[in-house]
């Protein structure tokens, strides 16, 4: 039984099925689970049902198009530049900024001899990769960059804080009606960072469909084809439905929103789990390394490419071995509008929440032997295997999987090759408790040890290449 409703913990592929494959209208997002992210969220991909949500869905797929999303992984390498220069400088924290003038001269100066005579770091996974994601993402859903990881920004501190106090509320029950909550001082930080980051986002819109106005549908597609790059706004204003009907500003900012919620802790949690377990495994972690350097071989700069994605086999059997073990999303919630029955004839009475266990499913013995072993060979795609296609789920499945599945796993990709290029990783001596939140996160943060490895692949070689000031 759950708090308030009849409540039932579903953790096999056949049992799940009915509830992922059934429409919106059927089976929607339960409101107690995801009640708390409507005043920021709006009526978004991830809280939207029924007509709007089938209309949003459509309207929001060539967003996530292969042609849009190539331009993207320039960013990706951008983002992952800055965050390994950051590391190996001993920069996080303090007000830097590599888009200032003498900034490049100060980075060029590091001597990579002396870091390695200061030894090695510990670093905790989720507070930097955390804010690369958020910058990346920022500038393919805005075009902004807010070097937010190299000094402080409000947006981006807005968007951590808003993410702490859903969590905050969900642990504390007293506080789910919005009348007492909205008068606590959580409750207030809540609103007030909401205030924030709408009125970012509204900014960012308005600006852009002042831009289209004057310029008109035409001139501004050549002036994006040009610079190679259409953002998540340009693509949201230009979308019409099957009736000639554009998103309103309310619409487009509830989709920005949701995006920034879904796409930086998500894919932040997924990259630092996998760096664990290869961590945990320095077999895999050096043959992950020696296949990037293999594919990178004689090129300059490194730099990761569209095309180099596919090329990457065990490093993707690698990331899909810790989604597994590790899911961001532990579990999603269904509320029942009708009876729903399955395949053993049993049925889930109308009105019930289900609690689809992505963690549950994972570790079922029924579906995955020895469940508790990270071994990136199950997903080898040349071994034929009878695995259902419910049985690995980190993105969800069904008419209401992550639409944004493609985009995390280029920007995994990226990340983690360039990381594993660059630097070995090391467990930390004190061991790692899983926390389940909102997103997968470690009790006392994710610290690993991190050794630069020295040569062309190193940051500071890369940008070395740039002229000095």
């Amino acid at each position: 039984m759950g708090p308030f409703t009849p409540t039932i913990r579903l953790n096999h592929p056949q049992v799940i099925s009915p509830l992922l494959k059934a429409s919106a209208i059927i089976a929607p997002k339960d409101k107690l689970f995801y009640g708390f992210l409507k005043p920021w969220l709006g009526d978004g991909l991830l809280l939207s049902k029924g007509d709007k949500w089938s209309r949003h869905r459509r309207m929001l797929t060539p967003a996530f198009h292969f042609d849009v999303l190539k331009p993207h992984v320039k960013i990706f390498n951008q983002s992952a530049d800055i965050m390994h220069s950051a590391i190996s400088l001993g920069l996080w924290g303090r007000d830097h900024d590599h888009h200032h003038p003498g900034a490049s001269s100060r980075i060029l100066q590091a001597k990579w001899r002396r870091l390695c005579a200061e030894g090695s770091n510990y670093l905790d996974m989720f507070e930097h990769i955390s804010l690369m994601t958020l910058d990346s993402l920022q500038k393919c859903i805005f075009s902004h960059n807010s070097n937010c990881q190299e000094k402080p920004s409000a947006y981006i501190s807005a968007i951590m804080e808003l993410s702490s106090l859903v969590v905050k509320r969900y642990n504390q029950p007293l506080l789910y009606w919005d009348a007492l909550y909205y008068l606590t001082s959580q409750g207030r930080h809540f609103s007030r960072a909401c205030r924030l980051v709408h009125d970012f986002s509204n900014a960012v819109i308005q600006d852009q469909r002042c831009i289209l106005a004057q310029q008109g549908s035409e001139a501004f597609l050549r002036d994006k084809a040009k610079s190679k790059t259409i953002d998540f706004i340009d693509v949201l204003l230009l979308a019409k439905d099957e009736d000639g009907k554009a998103l309103s500003d309310k619409d487009i900012q509830a989709e920005a929103d949701t995006f920034m919620f879904g796409g930086h802790d998500t894919t932040a949690s997924g990259i630092s789990w996998v760096l664990y377990n290869l961590a945990q495994h320095q077999e895999h972690q050096d043959h992950c390394r020696q296949e990037i350097q293999e594919l990178l071989r004689g090129r300059q700069p490194e730099e990761i490419e569209w095309d180099d994605l596919s090329q990457m086999p065990f490093l993707t059997m690698c990331i899909k071995g810790s989604l597994r073990l590790h899911p961001p999303v532990a579990m999603i919630s269904r509320c029942c509008t009708k009876d729903i029955q399955l395949p053993d004839g049993r049925i889930i009475p109308k009105g019930n929440i289900c609690l689809v266990s992505i963690f549950g499913t994972h570790y079922n013995p029924a579906v995955w032997p020895n469940p508790e072993v990270f071994d990136p060979y199950r997903f080898d795609i040349s071994k034929s295997q009878k695995i259902s296609p419910l049985a690995f789920i980190p993105f969800s499945a069904g008419p209401r999987n992550c639409i944004g599945q493609n985009f995390a796993m280029s920007e995994m990709k990226v990340v983690l090759a360039l990381t594993l290029l660059r630097f070995r990783v090391l467990p930390d001596k004190d061991p790692v408790r899983r926390k389940p939140e909102i997103i997968l996160r470690a009790e006392s943060g994710l610290c690993l040890k991190v050794e630069p490895l020295l040569g062309p692949s190193s940051p500071e070689a890369h940008l070395s290449e740039a002229p000095q000031e």
